[in-house]
This record gives structure tokens, C-alpha cells and sequence, in this order.
């Protein structure tokens, strides 16, 4: 089954996610962090375009992906040895979320609308939305 597929039968009115982990880092402070759960980011799929938000330690790259939207990204990124875990964005509570610093796991639980102060590593995100 692709990635794609597993959002076949999902609510028309949430916008669809995937998270992509990965231990790749050119951080030396982050080689504490799990082995494969060192980074993370977001690829989203409008139906017509992929795009990803991917943020770094210097910048957030917004990438518009020059693929067709039926291209099986997802699948394409977990072949290549990264984690891709789906997800839906959320709603977002009313409320300002909780003050942290600015991570990539910060800036994915932002964009998918989580506002748990206690989800501060990429595993601690993986294992949430794996389990959701």
C-alpha cells in the first residue's frame, strides 16, 4: 500500500500530512538525540503540488516540489531510509501555544496544530502522531 493510499478514506475538511524523520545532522549537539530521530519536517500535498517546510538551525526552507502530485513522495523519502509517519493538521486550540523554543519539532507541531509542551524531541513526536 503507498503512503498516499492511507489517507483514501480520511475527511475531506483535514488537510493531509506526512512527517519525514531522519538522523541526518550536521549539528554536533544534536548526536545525543536517537539515532534516525534527529530532524524532522513536514511534506504536505494540496493535490495539485507536494510541498515541504523544513526547518533548519539557520533558516526554513519552503519547497515547492517539481514532481507531479500524484507522485508517491512519501514513499520515494522512506526508500531512501527516512521514517515518513502520516498525519492530518489538526485544529489548532484557540489558545496561544505554550512558549518553547523555535526546533523542528516545534515548528511540525505548529504547522500540524499539536500544542503539547511535553513533545520536545523528534522521537517523543514520532511516537505521539505514530500511536494517534
Amino acid at each position: 500500500m503507498s503512503m498516499m493510499s492511507k489517507f483514501s478514506n480520511s475527511s475531506s475538511n483535514r488537510q493531509n500530512a506526512w512527517v519525514v524523520f531522519t538522523g541526518e545532522t550536521d549539528l554536533p549537539w544534536l548526536r545525543f538525540l536517537r539515532p534516525g530521530f534527529r530532524h524532522c519536517f513536514v511534506l504536505l500535498n494540496d493535490g495539485r503540488h507536494w510541498l515541504s517546510c523544513d526547518p533548519l538551525a539557520n533558516k526554513t526552507e519552503i519547497t515547492v516540489h517539481h514532481v507531479p502530485a500524484d507522485f508517491d513522495l512519501p514513499a520515494w523519502l522512506a526508500g531512501r531510509g527516512q521514517r515518513v509517519v502520516p498525519t492530518t493538521v489538526r485544529q489548532a486550540p484557540r489558545r496561544c501555544a505554550p512558549p518553547m523554543p523555535f526546533t523542528c519539532v516545534e515548528a511540525v507541531k505548529r504547522i500540524l496544530g499539536l500544542h503539547d509542551r511535553w513533545i520536545m524531541t523528534p522521537w517523543q513526536l514520532y511516537r505521539h502522531i505514530a500511536t494517534a
